[in-house]
């Protein structure tokens, strides 16, 4: 006969033993690199099944406001990007733009949008580097565009990386430092914008991207406009002891209270994605002028938001020429910090020879919504000094 205690027993180790086992192997199949970097990547999740990023009309942008074309990367790899035209400059030129044939490009260079940034000698550009999965044209991402350039004279350059999209390739740290180096050549040499009128902003697994490219820029002595980095995290394997996908799904998080056992499969990330060692190469690169803004939304619940405090400490550590950490670095920073009611805050810190780095925490938004914060759009006027910084 089966006790009492057994009868409750054997269900209860059910339901403990099934979601065990599902982590388990979960972590087990993200060890191996080809599952590792379809789980951080998710590449492959999108909606191009059902909406075509080559008609953008659909996302509520006007007729021949946003070209569809592709780049060619070092390694040989294709790679999709939207051009998008700023609404008042497309206002002054909707005739000419009218007759242009909408959709994709074979050469954007012939386009009449393509001239429109080229030949103006004051054109801003934002270079856009989203998260990961989806396409250029999914979720919030449209919503962002239209928040930039809606009523701004921006125009915005957005790609999918390698394995994204209609892009070609398969995703890797590596990859998507050629993706993102592609995309800035291609807009400093083919579209002729300078650097002083560039800014290079990410996005979650942008930031990474943003942090990597402008470090490789910088060793060249090349400094933009602007860094705007949203909803960042210092790097992969830190990030992935307190990640939840979808912010309620841990990933390595359950490991946290057992750290040998935390390390052990840490070892394992391939790409590691370290942003704040690469910002605060760039910060001490600088040689004429940084404008670095870190931007993070209180309620982010996938990324926390003390991922961008990591960031910024990095970066002005690397400044001041010191280390500053713990309870000094708390008192150093709240010097510099304007609280508010709400629990949120904007810190600023400057330095010579011209820097600037500004970290904002909003109180809304969440890991995707806060892309369209107004925080966003005014970080990219004080880049490009149109107002006070």
């Amino acid at each position: 006969m089966i006790s009492r205690s057994s009868q409750w027993a054997i269900p209860l180790g059910i339901s403990l033993g099934v979601p065990i086992g599902l982590y388990v192997l979960f972590i087990l199949l993200g060890s191996s690199t080809f599952f590792q970097r379809h789980l951080l990547y998710g590449h492959r999740i999108n909606t191009l099944f059902w909406h075509d990023a080559n008609n953008p009309e659909y996302w509520g942008f006007a007729r021949n406001q946003v070209t569809p074309f592709s780049l060619n990367t070092l390694d040989e790899q294709e790679i999709y990007a939207w051009h998008i035209l700023p609404l008042p400059i497309y206002l002054r030129h909707e005739g000419k733009l009218q007759t242009q044939q909408p959709g994709y490009s074979d050469d954007i260079t012939k386009t009449e949008s393509f001239k429109l940034l080229k030949d103006d000698p004051e054109a801003r550009l934002v270079i856009y580097f989203h998260g990961n999965v989806g396409h250029v044209a999914q979720g919030f991402r449209p919503d962002s565009y239209h928040t930039l350039t809606d009523s701004s004279q921006y125009h915005v350059l957005a790609i999918d990386y390698r394995g994204f999209g209609k892009s070609t390739g398969t995703p890797s740290e590596a990859g998507l430092l050629y993706d993102g180096m592609a995309t800035v050549d291609w807009a400093m040499n083919v579209a002729g914008i300078p650097p002083s009128r560039i800014v290079i902003m990410g996005h979650s697994l942008g930031t990474a991207v943003t942090s990597s490219v402008t470090e490789h820029f910088a060793a060249q002595g090349i400094e933009f406009a602007g860094i705007i980095l949203i909803a960042g995290f210092s790097d992969l394997p830190t990030l992935l002891s307190s990640y939840t996908v979808a912010g309620f799904i841990p990933v390595l998080s359950p490991l946290r209270p057992f750290p040998p056992v935390l390390r052990f499969f840490q070892q394992f990330i391939v790409d590691k994605w370290k942003s704040a060692d690469r910002l605060a190469h760039v910060v001490n690169l600088t040689r004429t002028r940084l404008r670095l803004t870190f931007i993070h939304a209180k309620n982010d619940l996938e990324i926390p938001c003390h991922e961008s405090d990591a960031l910024f400490q990095a970066s002005v550590s690397a400044a001041v020429g010191e280390d500053v950490n713990g309870d000094d670095f708390s008192s150093w920073k709240e010097q510099r910090t304007l609280r508010r009611d709400d629990g949120t805050f904007t810190t600023v810190f400057k330095a010579e020879p011209d820097i600037i780095i500004r970290e904002e925490l909003v109180p809304y938004g969440g890991h995707n919504g806060v892309i369209v914060s107004s925080s966003v759009s005014l970080a990219v006027m004080r880049s490009f000094e149109l107002g006070a910084n």
